[in-house]
């Protein structure tokens, strides 16, 4: 059976890239450290680390135990945390990642009526992009993930997620304040486009080809309130989901909502059910 501190050391080389970093991060003596990859790799009978120069680097082998053992560290990380609060909801962790337009809405008002149903808990949140949230979710290092999928519900986010729908939301053009609005993305086939995180871009992409055009992509950010003062300073136009409007309406812009696209909304939880209590409550105060 495997060593969790033996995997704890092999996650620290892999983060920090070197014995003597991952000693200082674990406050091991390098010794220790080196003894416990040897141990690991005899319990496993495979080679984990290799040198290179004054330095050494994990193997295929090693980067694959090293991806598992952020799993299985992080679940059981939260296993702990979970039983702490078994007793109840009088003390209790509960962690959530979501995007930025997420953050600057509806998170703050389910993190008052969390605090207010439940004050004991202490709710920790992270800003993350869905692919990074799932990340974290999957590792344990947060308990419930809010992201995002364009197009029909139910698409697969992986195995073991289990998606709460939480809003639909339409996606608007976004242009400059001054002069008539063009709401047809065909009508602005000429136009720079700003466009977004890696989905929302891809979305952008999809929306252009069923306009019949390709966009001329001229700057490309994640920041929703940069997006609305760049339209604003002409130097292109954009779609953006209405949270992103919501959270921050540059004075500047001008919006149009285009029909048929729809960005849907979720709240994601790993494992099987039932939730801990504070998850639960958590997606309660959420839904």
């Amino acid at each position: 059976m495997l060593d969790v501190v033996r995997l704890r050391v092999l996650l620290a080389v892999s983060r920090t890239g070197s014995v003597t970093a991952a000693a200082r991060e674990l406050h091991y003596a390098q010794p220790s450290v080196s003894h416990h990859l040897a141990r690991l790799e005899a319990e496993t009978g495979a080679k984990l680390v290799q040198r290179v120069g004054r330095g050494i680097r994990l193997t295929e082998a090693g980067r694959l135990l090293a991806e598992r053992a952020a799993e299985i560290l992080g679940r059981l990380d939260s296993a702990s945390a979970e039983l702490a609060a078994h007793v109840g909801l009088r003390a209790g962790r509960v962690r959530l990642a979501a995007f930025p337009s997420a953050l600057g809405t509806f998170v703050p008002e389910a993190a008052v009526r969390l605090a207010r149903d439940h004050p004991g808990l202490d709710l920790r949140l992270a800003e993350a992009e869905p692919p990074e949230a799932l990340r974290m979710l999957r590792a344990g290092d947060v308990d419930v993930a809010v992201v995002f999928q364009y197009g029909p519900a139910g698409g697969a986010e992986g195995a073991g997620l289990r998606m709460t729908p939480l809003l639909d939301e339409p996606s608007l053009l976004v242009a400059p304040g001054s002069g008539p609005l063009a709401t047809a993305l065909r009508d602005h086939a000429e136009s720079r486009w700003i466009a977004g995180c890696d989905r929302c871009r891809a979305h952008l992409l999809d929306l252009c080809a069923l306009a019949g055009f390709e966009p001329r992509i001229s700057f490309t950010t994640d920041d929703y309130v940069a997006v609305q003062a760049m339209v604003a300073a002409g130097l292109g136009v954009a779609v953006l989901p209405r949270l992103a409007l919501s959270a921050h309406r540059h004075p500047g812009v001008q919006v149009a909502e285009l029909p048929g696209s729809t960005r849907r909304v979720f709240a994601a939880t790993y494992g099987e059910p039932p939730d801990p209590p504070a998850v639960a409550a958590l997606l309660a105060a959420l839904t």
